[in-house]
């Protein structure tokens, strides 16, 4: 059995789905693969994991026909408040706040569950006529001069003009196609969890920089957060086999009083914490999209938000190369995607790198540098301006849907 689309997707978690709703509205033929079924994907009760997406990937969700779907279950958020300290400490005299109503453009972003993120997805794809879903597992990908092919483990045959691996950081496509990889560990790992507090956070994210590193508070609605907890990987193991009670009794100095009473809402996860960057975006006839190219620290949230850029970037470059009559697959047709993305990664990954290493200690001198920085970037209105921009993810040079204009 042979079938044949425009592009080839490979991975249907988040940037897969989003890349093959944007390509379809625009007319290309779309087959997304994934070796695990929809429902294997998601979970349809409250388990604590969310995201924060900054107000660019909102516009993008919107101009691709999802974001009516999540609104209704979307929180956003209008404070983000930065600050240094020890758990069971007052915070740093100095500290940076982002206030939305400084800038025109809407809340700094909004907190997403993941649960109902997956369905919009699964849903919009399902009744897009442009968009063929294939349970499988991929096990063998060839390219050619004219297309490429890649051949399911059951023998199916899949033909398009194009690869795209939207696999995640141990992406098969990449390492299919012969794409290297450059990344270290942090030897930190992020607990992740959600929880029920007393008093209303008004729509306040938290981010507090302490020793092992960065503990983010992140609005959800009705009176939770989603918690995303750094601590190295030894004392993140010892505190995830904590009984639930004892993991509170962890997290609360850490955590604070300032919203009440605290206590667990939904799982608890733990993910390790790497940095690793493709050392290349592009092959012939293949591309890399989200953490199959890039996978940095959270510390800057950036991680799904980069990924729908990147989606935003190819598919702009695809749908005008195909307008133009070119054949997508082309090299110098993704080397324009490799070029509009690249720069800004490389960027965006060395910014966490340091932010990590500046931040993740308690080192007196550093506190103190980084302790006035923030105190000198707050009382600056332009500068303070501009850094929100920067985090609602409305500056640069950014791709039409990211800026809500559809292709």
């Amino acid at each position: 059995m042979t079938h044949t689309s425009d592009l080839l997707i490979v991975g249907g978690g988040l940037n897969g789905p989003a890349l093959a709703l944007a390509a379809a509205n625009a007319g290309l033929s779309v087959t997304i693969i994934d070796a695990l079924p929809a429902h294997a994907r998601m979970s349809e009760d409250f388990d604590g994991r969310g995201y924060a997406l900054s107000l660019g990937s909102q516009h993008l969700l919107k101009a691709i026909g999802v974001w009516p779907t999540v609104a209704p279950n979307a929180q956003p958020i209008l404070d983000v408040k930065v600050t240094d300290g020890k758990p069971g400490e007052a915070p740093a005299p100095f500290m940076l706040e982002f206030d939305h109503a400084e800038i025109d453009d809407g809340p700094v972003g909004f907190m997403v569950e993941d649960r109902f993120l997956r369905r919009a997805f699964l849903d919009a794809l399902d009744n897009h006529d442009n968009i063929t879903q294939i349970e499988g597992m991929v096990a063998a990908q060839e390219v050619t001069a004219h297309g490429a092919t890649l051949t399911l483990a059951d023998g199916t045959n899949l033909e398009g003009k194009l690869i795209v691996g939207c696999d995640g950081r141990g992406s098969g496509t990449a390492i299919r196609t012969g794409i290297k990889r450059t990344g270290w560990s942090y030897k930190q790992t992020a607990l992740v969890c959600a929880i029920q507090h007393e008093k209303p956070h008004g729509g306040c994210a938290h981010q507090y920089f302490l020793p092992p590193g960065p503990l983010a508070i992140l609005p959800l609605p009705n009176n939770q957060s989603s918690i995303v907890w750094t601590e190295s990987d030894k004392v993140a193991q010892q505190i995830q086999a904590l009984s639930d009670a004892d993991y509170l009794e962890v997290l609360k100095p850490r955590f604070g009083d300032f919203l009440g009473e605290i206590s667990l809402a939904g799982g608890r996860f733990t993910y390790p914490l790497n940095i690793t960057l493709a050392n290349a975006f592009y092959a012939p006839r293949v591309a890399l999209v989200g953490d199959a190219a890039h996978g940095m620290h959270p510390i800057a949230g950036q991680g799904l938000n980069a990924g729908l850029k990147d989606v935003g970037a190819l598919t702009e470059v695809l749908v005008e190369a195909h307008r133009r009559g070119e054949d997508i697959g082309r090299e110098d047709v993704l080397a324009r995607y490799s070029q509009w993305r690249r720069f800004d990664i490389a960027t965006m990954a060395l910014m966490t790198d340091t932010f990590n290493k500046l931040f993740s200690n308690d080192n007196p001198m550093l506190r103190l540098m980084r302790d006035l920085g923030m105190g000198v970037v707050n009382s600056l209105p332009s500068v303070r301006r501009e850094a929100i921009r920067e985090a609602a993810g409305v500056n640069g040079d950014l791709p039409k849907l990211m800026r809500g204009i559809a292709l």
